[in-house]
């Protein structure tokens, strides 16, 4: 991968000193916001039977999370940058652990949505912070295979939450899969304290609080308009002004953080970073290739519980194949990524994963397809995942400086998980409200159609290092 301008002599790795601890506090933080993840999707059948609304509730249970992670996201990396990555990941996990236990105790829908949005909050103070601390501790090659264990270790988290959270759900209960993210916290906020360095750009302009406002009306009305069409229908005053509303606030943020970057310098989202070519295709790829993906793990784990009526814990286990492809082969992948570049990595893995999801169009009512429908299609899933993650993450952030790791982290993670939020709002057009074999198999061809898509953005557009150098400052 290209080598940020940091990497010279002149500036050496800030965290260099610290780089093993930072490395397990990086993984600790992302595991605890993919443990929050993954557990969630087998306990929606268990929440809606509690707390009723049907695919509705189900929907903003995801959602809800997602819309103020990926929206909020964008703040912290500027955040990040201003105040320090240690600090902001500090507070990210207590604000994140103070929200659990609010979704644990929670008594309906709505104040269960509304701790989903806070969980949001915290796991968006984590998740840009994590990735800048790799890059600020490890540079080259070194950093590419730091990547590379990082996305493999933080899957882990992935592997535990479905069977460990389906095996709660089925046991004591779903709101204990809202405790167990007080495990990693625990363990994490000690570890981060110990870092001795501190990693800051320093003072700017100011926060872009009205392009925060600007990007959570945005997502936020898109998103309700979508999902609670399929409860008040399309001519419903909600939903159109939903929808309206979220279009002007989108429509007005890049003219608004071209006004902020000229005049103080401290756009939420920095659009010069986008002049760097591997930058811009990489999360156009990005938009593409996590949107299946939101699409797939949401709608295969309802499709298990409520058409093959799998319990929790067995959902949970039948959709690890994933999970385990991405953490037997991250690391290898980020290493040859950094050898050879990462264009054909990122064009080959949305091309596998692809023809995974078109082999789940064998699945039908008889639970014993999975064998030869889901179960290798998740495998081709996983594989293609791992293939392309990797050399995704180090393409993106290879080609910005150091100096603006937080908010290229903060830009890629708010694009991953934007996407991801919008499939599963489109989720209740494609089932037609109410998960079935049907549901499943379009909600799988549109996955291919965005894998493929992203495939071909990435052949196309992605440049390796060498011919490819960051944006200088």
């Amino acid at each position: 991968m290209t080598t940020p301008p940091a990497a010279h002599p002149a500036a050496t790795a800030p965290l260099r000193d610290d780089r093993r601890v930072v490395l397990v506090v990086a993984i600790l933080s992302s595991f605890v916001v993919g443990l929050d993840s993954s557990v969630v999707n087998v306990a929606l059948p268990a929440i809606r039977d509690e707390l009723g609304g049907g695919l509705v509730v189900q929907q903003w249970t995801v959602d809800a999370y997602l819309v103020t992670l990926g929206s909020l996201i964008l703040v912290a990396g500027s955040l990040s940058d201003l105040f320090g990555r240690v600090r902001i990941i500090t507070w990210g996990l207590v604000v994140f652990g103070i929200a659990s236990v609010a979704c644990a105790i929670a008594p309906t829908g709505e104040v269960l949505i509304v701790a989903r949005a806070f969980q949001g909050v915290g796991g968006a103070l984590v998740t840009p912070s994590a990735l800048a601390l790799i890059v600020a501790a490890f540079r080259g090659a070194a950093q590419a295979k730091a990547i590379g264990t990082w996305t493999a270790w933080s899957s882990a988290a992935t592997i535990l939450g479905p069977v460990v959270g389906g095996l709660i759900v089925d046991g004591i209960g779903w709101r204990w899969i809202f405790v167990l993210t007080a495990i990693p916290i625990a363990v994490t906020i000690p570890l981060v304290r110990r870092i001795q360095a501190e990693v800051r750009v320093g003072p700017r302009a100011k926060v872009d609080v009205v392009g925060a406002v600007l990007a959570v009306v945005g997502v936020g009305g898109a998103v309700l308009g979508l999902i609670e069409q399929e409860r008040l229908g399309w001519g419903s005053p909600v939903v159109v002004a939903a929808l309206v509303i979220g279009a002007v606030a989108l429509a007005a943020f890049v003219p608004w953080e071209l006004h902020v970057t000229r005049t103080s310098g401290g756009p939420l989202v920095p659009l010069e970073l986008f002049r760097a070519r591997n930058f811009a295709v990489g999360n156009l790829a990005t938009l593409s290739i996590y949107g299946a993906l939101g699409m797939v793990f949401f709608v295969v784990t309802l499709f298990l519980q409520e058409v093959w009526h799998y319990p929790a814990w067995l959902a949970g286990l039948a959709t690890l194949p994933p999970t385990v492809m991405l953490l037997l082969l991250s690391t290898t992948v980020g290493s040859l990524a950094g050898k050879y570049g990462p264009r054909w990595f990122m064009a080959a893995g949305p091309a596998i994963g692809a023809v995974g999801a078109l082999l789940l169009l064998f699945a039908g009512s008889d639970p014993a397809g999975y064998w030869w429908s889901v179960l290798p299609g998740l495998v081709l899933i996983g594989a293609g995942i791992s293939v392309m993650v990797t050399p995704l993450t180090s393409a993106v952030l290879g080609s910005v400086p150091q100096s603006e790791a937080g908010s290229g982290s903060a830009v890629n993670n708010a694009v991953a998980r934007i996407a991801g939020l919008v499939t599963v709002a489109l989720a209740g057009v494609l089932l037609g409200g109410a998960v079935s074999v049907d549901g499943l198999h379009r909600a799988m061809v549109v996955m291919a159609l965005l894998l493929v898509a992203g495939a071909a953005v990435s052949a196309v557009g992605i440049r390796n290092p060498k011919t490819e150098q960051p944006l200088a400052r």
